[in-house]
């Protein structure tokens, strides 16, 4: 930095102290900035605590460390460490006429992994249409979303687990505290995620701490909808760790991120509530989000949501389900007895069917019955309700799009995602500019796409031509519709 001219950087004033970040054409980054204290230490397993005031000028110029996981391509911090509670902000211009719409993204991972860091997320093309871009970290698997009943008893809510959507809280209170002084407008702020993001924003839209938050939310192949773990559940399964709360507090990082295989099973049960992941807690989350949906108790809000054609084949490709009998037990696990009825529904007369058929459950359970669920449930309550399928192959791909293949185009971080043509820059720039006009309006402003009609399930398919549609998996979701119910 020393090396580089003062005219590289500028500086702005939050409510915790100056910070200086770096000019990026006509407008700026900040990286690194924390939003929370560290929760480490005593601090470990605990909600976030307000972050600490600086003197001086802070340096706002390289990403923060990111939450204790397994390594991944594409993250850009420089280490993992559970001081990870910071965010990352790009804005267009340095010197706004008005306020901007503000997007603030939260990632995906299963809730066990992911960075604000990754290239993939880098917000610098989303931002050039016209908005602030936020993206940060909050703390995944054992050290986000550990219950105990020992957590619990020292909790003064009764409380434990859910660590995690109590950092995404506590950066969205950031935003509304801090985002005018980047340019942005805290009365337009849109959450906006994919998978555990996305599923964690459909479980916000159903907690009273989130009131106000956030006006706006766009969730990409959401894992919305399926039942929830309750308190007593997860602590049980957390006493696997030990039942000394000091002596788990006294382990290391990677000792911590060691156990996660006690509490993370490497096939996911479809139907049935998992611990590692938000759950019941009877506070930040007081009632179950299909349930919420389903009887319009949510906070009302403009909503655009969808997901991507193939979003089972990915992630089932490794799952020992090659067999008939796998997948006949796979069918009784998941759908007990309305087994035989699933069956007909994804079907599989040989061996070499299993798989496929198994993947279709779980882009079905996963991720279109919460898309679906999502826009059935606000439609009623906010007309400016808008949902998509996303079938865009990338050159040179034999199946998909597969789950998060959207997201580059969302971004316009192509190249982070493989190979790429014209009609992916096309329908990238399409995507941002639907997704900043959302931000800003509530409406994506795109030709044809219609707002969304519960009697009709319809939907615009993006993709190189963009083309209206309706009732994506009909049938399979209707079935759910029916499996959840008997529940």
């Amino acid at each position: 930095m020393d090396t580089e001219p003062a005219s590289t950087f500028l500086t702005v004033e939050t409510a915790q102290g100056h910070l200086r970040g770096r000019r990026r054409g006509d407008g700026a980054v900040f990286q690194g900035v924390p939003y929370a204290a560290a929760p480490a230490g005593a601090l470990r397993w605990r909600p976030p605590q307000p972050p600490v005031r600086w003197d001086g000028i802070r340096d706002a110029l390289a990403f923060g460390p990111d939450s204790p996981q397994p390594p991944a391509a594409g993250f850009r911090a420089a280490r993992q460490d559970e001081d990870c509670l910071y965010l990352n902000v790009w804005t267009p211009t340095v010197a706004p006429p008005a306020p901007m719409p503000v997007l603030v993204w939260l990632y995906g991972g299963g809730f066990t992994a992911g960075s604000g860091s990754d290239v993939l997320y880098d917000g610098a093309a989303l931002a050039a249409e016209g908005a602030v871009v936020v993206t940060l970290n909050y703390r995944c698997g054992l050290f986000g979303f550990l219950a105990h009943p020992a957590l619990s008893a020292e909790s003064a809510e009764g409380a434990s687990g859910n660590y995690g959507l109590l950092d995404q809280l506590a950066a969205l209170r950031w935003v509304q505290a801090n985002i005018s002084d980047f340019g942005g407008d805290p009365a337009r702020v849109t959450a906006f995620g994919f998978s555990a993001g996305s599923a964690s924003i459909a479980l916000l839209l159903t907690s009273p701490l989130a009131s106000g938050l956030f006006q706006r939310a766009i969730l990409q192949s959401p894992g919305a909808g399926r039942p929830l773990a309750t308190l007593a559940a997860a602590e049980q399964a957390g006493l696997t760790l030990g039942a000394d709360l000091a002596a788990l507090r006294r382990l290391t990082a990677q000792e911590v991120l060691a156990r996660t295989g006690l509490l993370a099973p490497k096939v996911r049960a479809l139907t049935r509530p998992r611990v590692l992941r938000p759950i019941l807690d009877g506070w930040v989350l007081p009632r179950d989000e299909r349930g919420a949906l389903r009887q319009g108790r949510i906070h009302r809000m403009p909503l655009l949501v969808g997901s991507n054609a193939d979003e089972g084949s990915a992630l089932t490709q490794a799952w020992p389900v090659d067999t008939l009998a796998a997948y006949r037990e796979q069918l009784e696990t998941s759908f007990g007895a309305l087994a035989e009825e699933a069956a007909t529904l994804y079907p599989a007369e040989r061996h070499g069917h299993a798989g496929g058929a198994v993947a279709a459950m779980f882009a079905d359970t996963q991720f279109n019955y919460g898309t679906r669920l999502l826009a059935r449930g606000m439609a009623p309550l906010e007309p400016r309700t808008w949902k998509y399928l996303f079938r865009r192959r990338r050159p040179g791909q034999a199946d998909g799009p597969h789950h998060g293949d959207e997201v580059g185009h969302v971004f316009g971080n192509l190249a982070a995602g493989g190979a790429f043509a014209a009609a992916d820059e096309a329908l990238s720039r399409l995507m941002r500019k639907a997704w900043v006009a959302f931000a800003a309006t509530g409406d994506p402003g795109v030709p044809r796409w219609e707002p969304y009609r519960v009697e009709d399930d319809n939907h615009l398919v993006l993709s190189q031509q963009c083309e209206p549609d309706a009732g994506w998996r009909g049938a399979q979701l209707d079935f759910l519709d029916r499996f959840y119910g008997d529940q």
